[in-house]
């Protein structure tokens, strides 16, 4: 059975896990009544319209 000559430094570990934990950008879709930019399957937080029907009241911030 192989074994390591020598203890993994701590640098080295967290660096070839370091590259698989890296966060990814989230997919942003346009909505299909105001033209925000918002994430899937969620309400607009501008419009508050949800595949094509009014769901929520948005509050206006300003």
């Amino acid at each position: 059975m192989a074994v390591p000559r020598a203890k993994t430094s701590k640098a080295r570990t967290r660096r070839r896990q370091g590259i698989n934990m890296r966060l990814s950008a989230p997919n942003l879709v346009e909505c299909g009544n105001c033209g925000n930019l918002t994430m899937l399957h969620r309400v607009c937080p501008k419009c508050g319209f949800y595949r094509g029907r009014q769901v929520i009241t948005p509050e206006n911030n300003g």
